[in-house]
C-alpha cells in the first residue's frame, strides 16, 4: 500500500468503509478516480485540468499512492516525446462503481439544498 502507517491487511479494520477510505481518502483522489472513469487514458496535464485547484506536486503524488494501491495504471509509451498516460485498473473500476450511488446521493443533495 502506498501509505507506510496503514494497518497490515485484516488487522485493526473495524470494516471494509476503513480500507476504501485509506485508498479515497483525501480532497482529490475521488476526483482523480471520476476523471479516469469518463475516459479510459488520460495524460498527466489533462488530469491537471479535469481537476481544478489541484497541483502539480499533488497530483503526481496522488496518482502515485493510487499507482501503488492497485487502482490506477501508469503506462509509459516508448516515443519521443516520452508519453505517460493513466488508467483505471480492474478495482479502480469496481470501486468508481461503488462511488456511484455517493455521487447520486450528492447530486440529489445538492439539487434539493437551495
Amino acid at each position: 500500500m502506498a501509505t507506510s502507517n496503514r494497518p497490515e491487511a485484516g488487522g485493526g479494520h473495524v470494516c471494509g468503509i476503513d480500507t476504501a477510505m485509506e485508498v479515497i481518502g483525501g480532497k482529490w483522489k475521488v476526483l482523480i478516480l471520476w476523471a479516469l472513469h469518463q475516459q479510459p487514458h488520460r495524460r498527466f496535464g489533462e488530469l491537471r485540468r479535469l481537476v481544478p485547484g489541484i497541483t502539480e506536486k499533488v497530483l503526481a503524488s496522488h496518482l502515485r499512492e493510487m499507482e501503488a494501491d492497485g487502482v490506477v495504471d501508469r503506462v509509459a509509451h516508448d516515443e519521443v516525446p516520452p508519453r505517460v498516460e493513466y488508467a483505471l485498473t480492474k478495482d479502480g473500476i469496481r470501486l468508481n462503481e461503488a462511488l456511484e450511488p455517493l455521487a447520486a446521493w450528492g447530486r440529489d443533495r445538492a439539487d434539493a439544498t437551495p
